[in-house]
This record gives structure tokens, sequence and C-alpha cells, in this order.
């Protein structure tokens, strides 16, 4: 009897242990619609996979939540010359291995996301040379004075170079070719959280990296990100208490998470603008019949611009909760005016007359490509434009798929006509411009070209007088809202939505930082 009852003891011990150990786990399952792309670091710039990468790596410096910038792996830094900056580093920085992270894994990083094939490379490409001056200090020269150079690296993340080397990924993935590397599903950064679990589309696990050298100001043991692409099943398992945060919350069902004592919403104009894109390079449509390209036609591009009733995609598809937009930029960001941000009316019967000076009475054919899994009811938008551009006689056929099939297909240049959404994590045009309307930029799929943006973008890069800095930006601005390059629709609005328990800060460029997170039972 005495055995039975000590056996009952322990076994009453065991249990009260593990219960009182699996609640001391604090745990935040997160859910969006899309998954990161990669671990890579330096290999996609996209933002759920800078999310992701946001949590484990870190950078030089960094944003805040009130997005300024601030002291990360570097403590500080002064420019010796117009073209030279020193940052010295932290000294009691390692990675979730226990390596020490020095100037080394600095440089090392800096020279690998200007790689060929870096998703990185345009941020900082004003950089000529890196090098380690002693154990824990940088030096960076860019070829001209750089008035946004911290902007820019605030999003460059720092990988240790012992590990790279070791698992033969001393170059980014190539995601763009669809290369698979040890770095697109493992990871080693300095930063409040290591993954230990990757299973793409499905799960990912980050655990509270105890050796982390800031101060912890979050009471998380672990986050699960566990990306669902169905809304009605997203919503669902967060009502449902199975998951506690949804960072893309459908705005369809924001109502009915509001009216969820046990919920809550928060929604942010977000850095992000959605657009269009028509190529007006290619001398005959991939997807058309008139055997020319119609896009190559101002007239054609503005009839497609003044058809589309952005108002009621507001009202209609996103519920109120979008600004519509006349450039590809927002509020707070260098060069932004609200002159430069109106549209052009929507006017049917303008758009019918536009077409038929162009030479097309009877429109044509064109097919419409979109993601279904990457912004706020991208596919619903993209729906409303067919219904729209068919009042003025234009067939859209629409092809919506995931996001990962669509921008891969967008790189290698299969899209007529596309969607695409920009954020400008550097607060600056520079960034805008350099990707999306240089010549040759690796964005730029509309393949726009004028020889005037070009050059005023190089004034963007060197220039520090800020008045002459800020005419090239307006002047690049006018020209390329005059050509219509792009279809601009509107500036996101992000809506986030939780347990009432869980506080997460929501910030305008919709990456939450659960570094700053609190979870309460």
């Amino acid at each position: 009897m005495k055995t039975k009852s000590l056996y009952r003891v322990l076994l009453t011990l065991l249990l009260a242990f593990w219960v009182s150990s699996a609640w001391a786990a604090n745990t935040i399952k997160w859910s969006m619609q899309g998954d990161s792309l990669t671990l890579d670091p330096h290999a996609q710039n996209e933002g759920p996979t800078t999310m992701v990468s946001r949590q484990i790596y870190e950078a030089l410096v960094t944003r805040g939540l009130d997005m300024s910038i601030g002291p990360q792996l570097a403590t500080d830094w002064k420019a010796t010359n117009p073209t030279t900056w020193v940052f010295n580093l932290r000294k009691d920085v390692t990675f979730h291995n226990g390596d020490k992270m020095t100037s080394e894994d600095v440089v090392f990083s800096l020279l690998r996301a200007q790689q060929p094939s870096s998703d990185f490379k345009e941020y900082i490409s004003t950089i000529t040379s890196v090098k380690a001056l002693d154990e824990y200090t940088v030096e960076i020269q860019t070829k001209d004075p750089n008035p946004i150079l911290l902007n820019q690296l605030s999003n460059i993340f720092v990988m240790s170079k012992k590990w790279a080397t070791e698992n033969f990924v001393i170059v980014p993935q190539n995601w763009d070719a669809g290369q698979e590397t040890f770095s697109a599903n493992n990871a080693m950064g300095t930063g409040p959280f290591k993954i230990t679990l990757r299973e793409p589309n499905t799960k990912t696990v980050f655990k509270k990296n105890k050796k982390w050298w800031g101060e912890v100001q979050h009471n998380l043991d672990e986050i699960h990100l566990l990306p669902i692409a169905n809304a009605s099943t997203r919503v669902a398992a967060l009502l449902s208490g199975e998951l506690d945060i949804v960072t893309d919350a459908p705005v369809q069902d924001l109502d009915r998470i509001r009216s969820s004592g046990d919920h809550k919403v928060l929604s942010i104009e977000q850095m992000r603008t959605i657009f269009l894109g028509m190529d007006q390079a290619a001398d005959k449509l991939r997807s058309g019949n008139t055997g020319d390209n119609p896009f190559k036609k101002k007239e054609v591009r503005q009839a497609f611009y003044q058809a589309i009733d952005i108002e009621a995609i507001k009202e209609k598809v996103m519920r109120g909760l979008s600004s519509p937009a006349g450039i590809i930029t927002f509020p707070g960001v260098t060069g932004y005016t609200k002159e430069l941000d109106e549209r052009l009316p929507y006017d049917v019967a303008a758009a019918k007359k536009l077409l038929a000076d162009a030479g097309y009475p009877d429109g044509f054919d064109i097919e419409l490509r979109c993601p279904n899994d990457r912004y706020v009811n991208d596919e619903a938008i993209c729906t409303a434009v067919v219904g729209m551009l068919g009042k003025i006689g234009v067939n859209v056929s629409l092809n919506a798929q995931t996001k990962s099939k669509h921008f891969k297909e967008l790189k290698d240049n299969q899209g007529d006509f596309y969607m695409l959404g920009w954020g400008v994590p550097t607060l600056d045009s520079h960034y805008v411009f350099h990707y999306l309307y240089e010549t040759e930029a690796s964005w730029n799929k509309v393949n726009f070209s004028n020889a005037e943006v070009d050059a005023a973008v190089r004034v963007m890069e060197g220039e520090v007088d800020l008045e002459k800095r800020n005419a090239a930006i307006a002047k690049a601005w006018k020209i390329v809202k005059d050509d219509i390059a792009y279809l601009p629709l509107h500036h996101q609005v992000i809506s986030w939505a939780s347990k009432r328990s869980v506080d997460v800060p929501i910030r305008p460029n919709n990456e939450p930082l659960f570094r700053f997170s609190n979870k309460r039972y």
C-alpha cells in the first residue's frame, strides 16, 4: 500500500510539474495569409519575409516603435568625411550558437547583400567599400555623399560569416531561379528570438534567445507562426482561441471580430501603395490579341487609369479602409506632397475616347496577373478592376495565384499587366525610383526609362544640399506622374486582430516587433 501511495504522490507531482511548465511557456500563436518566402536575410525584399527575418536577425541600426532610426548592433557612428562612415559595434553580442559577433561578420554581411542574387543590392548600391578597422569597428565608404545611408542600413541584416561558410551559403540564395540552400530554411542571427522549427507554409517556431544582448521588454517564451491562406479559416481560428494574433485581418470580418468580447482590432494606414504595372517595352503583348503593344501609348495607359473607380473599390472592396493614391508613395516619405497624390478623375466616357483615339475603339484582350495571398483583398481588387475595364471594351482575364508564383513569374518578365504593392522602408522617395523607375531596375517590370529620371536618382543618392535634392525628387515625380508609367490604386490600411490579452504594438510598416510584445493570462 505504501508503494502505491508513493507512486500516486510522485505521479501527482509529475503531472503538476508538467502542467505548470506548460502553463509557464508563454507562447504567441501568430498567423497571416502567406509565409515568409525564405529565411535567407538577403534573398527576398518582401514584407512578410522581412517580418520574419527581423525577429531573428539584426542590423547596424534599426527603426523603433516610433519608426525613428536608432542604434542596434552599432552603438554609435560618425562621418569622418562626406563619403566615409565609421561604425562602432557592440562588444557583448553573440549569435544564436554562442559565437561572438565581430566586424568580420558585418563586413561579410554587407558584401553578401551586394551580390547579384541579393534582392537588397539596390539598397546599398552606393557603398563602394566595407572594411574592418579592428574587431569592433567598421568603415563604410560610398561613391558620393549619401544622406540616406542609415535608412538603408536599417534593412541589411547581419549573419554569421563562419556559419555561412560552413554551410556553403556565402552568397544569397537565388530565389528567383528557384534555388534551395541551407540558409533558405535555417538561420543564424543575433536577434531576440531564434528559429527552432521551420516547416515552410505550415509552421515556424521562434524561441526566446536567453543570451540576447538587449534589454528584454517582452514576456514571451515562444512564437509560433502558422500561415493560413483562407481568410475565413484564419478568422475562425482566431475567434475559437487557436490563434492569438492575425496581422492581416480581413476587412470584411473586422466588425465580427470587434463584437467578440475577447478580441480587439487595431488599424493603421500602412507605408505601402498598391498599384498596377503595364509593360511599355514589349513589341507585342504576351497575352493580348492586337499583334502590338497598346501600353506603349500613353492614351491607353490613361484610359485604364480613368476607367478605374477607386472610390467604389474603397467602399465596396476595402470597406472604407484604404486611401486613394495618385503616386506610389505616402505621407511621411521625403518627396510626398498632397498635390502629387491627387488622382485623375474617374471618367468612363473619357476612357473610351482615349482608347478610340489610340486606335482601339473596340478595346482588346489582356491578362491581369495578381497575387491572392499578399495584400489586403488583392484578388478582390483585381476582380473589381476586371469589371471596370470591361465597361470600356477591354476584355481582361484574371490570373490570380499565390505570391511565390506571382513574384517569380513577374521577375521572369512574364507579365504584361500586373498588381504589385510597394512599401518605402527608408521613408525616402529614392527607394521608389531606385527600384521601380530607374532604367533596368530589378522591379521596373514596366520597362520605364527616362534619362532625366535616371539623372535625378543620381542626385537623390549623392546630394546633401536638401533644397537641390528635394528639387530633383519633385522633378522626377512630375515626370513619372505625367507619363502614367504605373496605375496607382490606394495606400493600404492594415488591421491586426488579436486576443485582448495579447499586446503587439502595430506599426505603419506592418512589421510586428515581438521583442516589445506581451501576453497576459
